[in-house]
């Protein structure tokens, strides 16, 4: 024997090898679940949220199609209904609606990504409740979910 180690040393050492190898794969197979449950979390969690951001986006982008359709149907009208009238009074509101036409006209509606759009969005508003105050009319736009009627 020129190892040094007898037969049942060399089964001896074989065993405790054996052992460390079983106990290694026991904490392996805890930090491989734990690693494969965050990937397979993680993918389920994103396709979620892709889903939930999808709805979240086409239903925040109705609405404001909704608000700025109704501003340029607003603006419309009223264009034509002062369309006859000439005077410095009137003429002030044609060129307020004018702007405010233009205003929606220009607004990105096919560019989500734009980012001035909030900014965009609120100069409309504001442009909208200025026409409304030279109008004498109440400017407080909302919409009722449950009967999907606008109020002005």
């Amino acid at each position: 024997m020129p190892s040094g180690r007898g037969f049942g040393g060399a089964m001896a050492a074989a065993a405790a090898s054996a052992n460390s190898d079983m106990f290694d794969e026991i904490v392996m197979a805890e930090e491989r679940f734990h690693g494969e449950g965050y990937q397979e979390g993680y993918a389920e969690g994103s396709h979620v949220g892709v889903i939930e951001g999808r709805r979240y986006g086409s239903l925040h982008g109705a609405k404001i199609g909704s608000e700025i359709g109704s501003y340029l149907g607003f603006a419309l009208t009223w264009q034509c209904l002062l369309q006859k009238c000439t005077d410095e009074k009137n003429s002030k509101k044609i060129r307020a609606l004018d702007s405010l036409i233009g205003m929606i006209q220009k607004f990105p509606y096919e560019d989500p990504t734009y980012d001035k759009l909030q900014e965009d969005l609120e100069k409309i508003r504001g442009k909208f409740k200025q026409v409304c105050s030279m109008l004498n009319i109440q400017s407080d736009f909302r919409i009722d979910t449950e009967r999907s009627s606008l109020t002005f």
